[in-house]
């Protein structure tokens, strides 16, 4: 699956961030999982965990699905943002919050925070 694709995918499984996508110029897989992550930074920030859960298994859909461009930009987006994005959460919020990304997603995570730690 490619960036447009991604972006039509989006559109159906989350309506309710459509109309944000829609005032977005979304022109490369970056874009579109750029979109994606400041979403789910708002849902965290809202405690909005319905919609968050749906983005995050849209999230977890397009790197299992998603060509090579998407798979990098989940990886050096997405999750190398996760740590910024529920720094401020409490322990069980942040819990449940990673226990929705897929194992694949998981293993990305702690490869990334493992090998900063080296």
């Amino acid at each position: 699956m490619n960036y447009l694709q991604a972006t039509q995918e989006i559109t159906i499984a989350i309506p309710e961030i459509c109309n944000d996508l829609n005032e977005k110029k979304i022109e490369n897989s970056y874009h579109i999982i750029g979109f994606l992550t400041d979403k789910v930074k708002s849902m965290i920030r809202q405690n909005n965990i319905s919609c968050l859960f749906k983005c995050l298994g849209k999230m977890n859909e397009l790197y299992n699905k998603g060509d090579k461009m998407i798979k990098n930009a989940i990886e050096n987006s997405f999750v190398y943002s996760l740590d910024n994005c529920t720094a401020f959460c409490a322990k069980e919020y942040r819990d449940l919050i990673f226990s929705h990304l897929s194992p694949d997603l998981q293993k990305v995570y702690a490869r990334q925070i493992y090998s900063h730690s080296i």
